[in-house]
């Protein structure tokens, strides 16, 4: 699949089948994030993988937007290290970088994929922490629901001449 089908076909997909995604495509959706560009080379995300059928039904319980979980095989918390570089407050930058790099390498790779937001609602933050166990200095960024899509990759062209400016505003 040609790139630009790649990003102009993206969906924010919310119907997905329970067939298990391959762990050798999460392990490429993974290495896509990890080269995702980060303040001062930091590489401050994280990532918490989550199949455990029993932590992706209780999802839903802790975001209001999350309910495609309950359907997906797998998802993927993205968080940041508060402590890692030597631009610590650059980790949410980081953290989207890659959320939306491994939501490229999804549709690449044929399957779907859904940005729930974390941060900077404290108790998403403070509810995803508690589930997964997650230490002090992470903090969740996005949940990120991945899977076959049950619904059509439709192609979009937004493209809005008026909200470009060229040299000044």
């Amino acid at each position: 699949m040609d790139f630009f089908d790649i990003i102009h076909t993206r969906r924010s997909i919310r119907k997905f089948s329970p067939e298990p995604v391959p762990s050798a495509d999460i392990e490429k959706i993974l290495r896509a994030g990890m080269v995702s560009p980060t303040a001062t080379n930091s590489q401050s995300w994280r990532f918490v993988v989550i199949d455990d059928r029993n932590i992706l039904d209780t999802i839903p319980q802790i975001h209001p937007y999350a309910k495609s979980v309950s359907d997906a095989a797998v998802a993927i918390v993205v968080c940041g290290d508060t402590e890692a570089g030597r631009a610590p407050g650059f980790w949410p930058q980081d953290a989207a970088a890659a959320t939306q790099t491994m939501m490229l390498a999804a549709r690449a790779l044929g399957l779907g994929s859904l940005w729930c937001g974390i941060h900077p609602n404290q108790d998403r933050e403070i509810a995803f922490s508690n589930l997964l166990g997650l230490p002090s200095n992470i903090r969740p960024f996005a949940l990120l629901i991945l899977g076959y899509a049950l619904q059509p990759f439709t192609r979009e062209d937004r493209f809005d001449e008026s909200k470009v400016h060229h040299n000044h505003w």
